[in-house]
């Protein structure tokens, strides 16, 4: 299939990806728009995984509050330089990632910050309520880590849907940043705060 300027911008605009590594893409999924942006996200990943040793100790500090001013989140995101750190497409970022936290409320940031009394906890009543459904116990095992991924979308915000759109989880939305701006991008912490929360 002959690869035009069109598709090559349509699959820029979309993913950030370079006019070569776009076309390229394209070339190798013979035109296959969706195949493209997905095969542009895995080798973002990759990207992605060789930069995660860089220190990120630039940023900005995002806050966010509701509309109403009932709920409002305080948001650390890190990258490696104060230019990345000032440009729009990093800022936008910080503002829906703060966003999101405000509408899902993560409690953690990702699967090893999970309290391992809670996961304990958890994985025992995950087990205990297959038993009970009358399922096998040889597969009971891949039952509760069935259901302890779905527990991790839920409370670990790395790993839930992104609020504005659900085909991305938070570690590929900012998977793709990382692609596009060059630089290892991370949340370092937050906060969500919620009017007449139990302190």
């Amino acid at each position: 299939m002959k690869i035009t300027t069109q598709m090559v911008k349509e699959l820029r605009g979309a993913t950030g990806a370079g006019v070569l590594e776009a076309k390229k893409a394209l070339e190798a999924t013979n035109g296959d728009y969706d195949k493209a942006v997905d095969l542009l996200r895995e080798k973002g990943a990759a990207r992605a995984a060789k930069r995660s040793h860089r220190e990120a100790s630039e940023g900005i500090i995002e806050m966010y509050s509701h509309p109403g001013n009932r709920v409002g989140v305080i948001l650390e995101l890190n990258c490696e330089t104060d230019f990345v750190a000032r440009n729009e497409q990093f800022q936008t970022l910080a503002h829906d990632l703060a966003l999101h936290i405000a509408a899902m409320n993560p409690k953690y940031l990702s699967r090893e910050d999970v309290d391992q009394t809670e996961l304990d906890r958890e994985t025992e009543v995950l087990k205990n309520q297959a038993l009970a459904e009358g399922k096998p116990e040889n597969i009971v095992e891949r039952i509760v880590m069935g259901r302890l991924n779905k527990f991790y979308e839920e409370f670990c915000l790395l790993d839930q849907k992104f609020v504005k759109d659900d085909s991305l989880t938070i570690q590929q939305l900012i998977t793709d940043s990382i692609r596009t701006t060059g630089e290892n991008i991370k949340v370092r912490r937050f906060a969500r705060y919620e009017l007449g929360e139990e302190i």
